[in-house]
């Protein structure tokens, strides 16, 4: 393959990936998996989370018809509670996605937990495992909310 300076070995991916960014926050994490995978397809599942239940709300789902890759990546920079992790796997799952991955920056140990107890069969990816949830279900230290900081809202 050639780079901007020099001829360099590569690979290409084996197998057609699709990028399932959480929406909102997710959508910051398309751009870097995309210079990585130029050929990966984009998703979107929208979910929130009810701040009173801290129970996903899907409010948009725009996957195509039928499953057209061999391994799907979620995107979503926090893992939280992991309920949102949970509801769009199920989503996946359901659409007829035989493998998935989750890909995060932050993670707290009960998201990993709801995860890997709800899909025990999806990686789980990370750049760091925090210390814990707090009372409102935010990461503890983390960043805050992901989408806030990226978006400037709130």
């Amino acid at each position: 393959m050639k780079t901007p300076l020099a001829t360099a070995k590569g690979a290409r991916l084996a197998e057609p990936v699709g990028l399932v960014p959480v929406l909102r926050a997710g959508i910051g994490m398309v751009e870097a998996a995309l210079e990585l995978m130029p050929e990966a397809q984009v998703w979107h599942i929208g979910l929130f989370r009810d701040e009173r239940t801290l129970r996903p709300i899907e409010y948009y789902n725009k996957l195509p018809s039928e499953a057209t890759v061999a391994v799907c990546l979620v995107l979503d920079p926090m893992l939280a509670t992991g309920g949102s992790a949970v509801a769009t796997i199920d989503i996946l799952k359901k659409w007829g996605a035989k493998r998935v991955k989750y890909v995060g920056l932050i993670a707290a140990p009960e998201g990993v937990r709801a995860l890997s107890s709800a899909h025990p069969d999806v990686p789980i990816h990370v750049a760091a495992l925090d210390e814990r949830l707090n009372e409102k279900g935010y990461i503890v230290p983390g960043l805050g909310d992901a989408g806030d900081r990226q978006f400037g809202t709130r």
